[in-house]
């Protein structure tokens, strides 16, 4: 028994050029060279007729040599292959795998470092690539595709692994970043998420709370990510579903400090990781931070100040001292239509709840007054004096970097919110099915290694990641059986 496997490449415009056997009124065999072009048959070359079996190999044989030198289009099957004939009468068609797609992002992840994970875990990578899906359906379609075999208790017993095998990857990626990357720790980007649960029970790691999926009913983690400038993730942790993510930011710049014996470095984050105690620790550990700032928590003497001194004019930017840092403001007509209109929508609701006593609720821009509720005039005219304006907090000197470029560093922070994109839509990271917690985080990191992959194809191909699977996936091996030499 032999099995021909036949490598498929689809592209535009596609023919095929192949030897025709038709009989002639004499009865006689001819044998052509055609094409077929937009399903039109074209005889490219009439080799000649025969009148027996020798004649009909000879000219077959001419045919062959035709095509080898004249269209350059080379034979599925070598030379010196003993059944030079396919016999489709003979022939049992398998079905279509992927392999193609397997070897290029084997190498792919080879080339990262990853080829030291258990071959079980390497491959549900490159499925949660190819076609995210559960692990036990992942491991259906790695035998359909791809002709990969896993018994499914293997991925448990591994699992109690998780803590080393996550160093191990963090390490690795980490080195890849600076050898392929020039990573220097110059800049990170930080931010989390959270990752919702197929459940409604909790327990240590699975809570309820804030959830970004709108999914505050069902149990979550949160999901803490570190990627370069590039958007190239480089590290993540876990906490508890119902940690405040403000919490989460000393403790995963710390731990990574202490990982990789960093110096220094800086750190972009929103608004959220922003608080006296976390600019006092990052200060006392030596790392430059660049956050959002939340304009509406100032004292109205900061407020007016800002306001004086920004004027405001469209591309204004001013710089002042407070207990955070250096609070960098900078003003933008466009913004300024955008929060002048948000801010009338909140005004007009206002009025709204105030007319309506039935419809009564505390909403922006209204007060309790005894047992009704008024407009708040003065949050009104403080919220006034800050449209258009954007704030930012930063320790680093202006004689380091200019304020401009701080403002620029904070725009890229889209570089994680675009990872997380990646990996919740195209990696398909949520919702998770797992309830112990050593298969969930074994689950978080071959989610993390393919978002690492992805990311790698997408910065190498300037592609999504969705465009290069289209392309890959064109390429696909016919698995035909060729019955006739197990029966000779």
């Amino acid at each position: 028994m032999v099995v021909l496997k036949i490598s498929t490449f689809t592209a535009l415009n596609t023919f095929f050029v192949k030897i025709r056997i038709v009989k002639t009124a004499s009865s006689a065999l001819a044998v052509q060279v055609i094409e077929y072009k937009n399903n039109k048959r074209i005889i490219l070359k009439h080799i000649g007729s025969s009148h027996n079996e020798a004649e009909l190999e000879e000219l077959k044989s001419i045919a062959e040599e035709w095509i080898k030198n004249s269209s350059q289009q080379l034979s599925i099957f070598p030379d010196d292959n003993p059944n030079k004939i396919l016999h489709l009468n003979y022939c049992k068609f398998l079905g279509v795998k992927y392999l193609f797609y397997y070897d290029t992002l084997s190498k792919i992840q080879s080339k990262i470092g990853f080829n030291f994970l258990p071959k079980i875990i390497f491959d549900l990578v490159i499925m949660r690539v190819f076609e995210p899906a559960s692990k036990l359906r992942s491991l259906e379609l790695l035998d359909n595709f791809f002709g990969i075999r896993h018994n499914r208790k293997a991925y448990y017993k591994i699992a109690p692994q998780c803590i080393e095998l996550k160093n191990r990857v963090e390490k690795q990626v980490l080195n890849f970043s600076e050898n392929f990357y020039s990573f220097n720790y110059d800049i990170l980007f930080y931010d989390v998420t959270t990752l919702y649960f197929e459940t409604f029970e909790e327990d240590e790691l699975r809570k309820n709370g804030f959830s970004k999926d709108n999914k505050s009913q069902q149990p979550q983690i949160l999901v803490a990510l570190m990627v370069t400038k590039e958007g190239f993730p480089i590290s993540y942790e876990i906490f508890p579903g119902n940690t405040f993510e403000g919490k989460t930011f000393i403790p995963v710049i710390k731990k990574f400090i202490e990982k990789n014996a960093v110096k220094e470095f800086t750190v972009v984050a929103d608004a959220a990781m922003i608080s006296s105690e976390n600019i006092k620790q990052l200060n006392k550990e030596g790392v430059n931070y660049i956050v959002g700032a939340r304009l509406g928590n100032l004292t109205d003497q900061l407020t007016n100040q800002i306001f004086n001194a920004i004027k405001p004019e469209d591309g204004n930017i001013v710089r002042f001292k407070t207990d955070k840092g250096y609070l960098i403001c900078s003003f933008s007509k466009i913004r300024y239509r955008k929060d002048l209109y948000e801010m009338n929508k909140q005004i007009e609701k206002a009025h709204n709840i105030i007319k309506q006593p039935s419809k009564r609720k505390k909403v922006k821009f209204t007060q309790a007054s005894g047992e009704h509720l008024e407009l708040n005039q003065s949050l009104i005219d403080k919220n006034t004096k800050l449209l258009g304006i954007k704030g930012y907090y930063t320790n680093l000197e202006d004689e380091k970097i200019s304020n401009q470029n701080i403002i620029d560093r904070y725009h890229e922070l889209y570089r994680i919110e675009q990872a997380f994109r990646i990996s919740k839509s195209d990696l398909q990271t949520r919702p998770i099915f797992h309830y112990k917690e050593e298969p969930i985080k074994l689950h978080l990191l071959i989610c993390f290694m393919a978002l690492v992959t992805t990311k790698h194809i997408e910065l190498e191909t300037k592609l999504s990641i969705r465009k290069v699977n289209d392309e890959f996936k064109k390429v696909t091996d016919a698995i035909i059986l060729n019955e006739k030499i197990r029966y000779n």
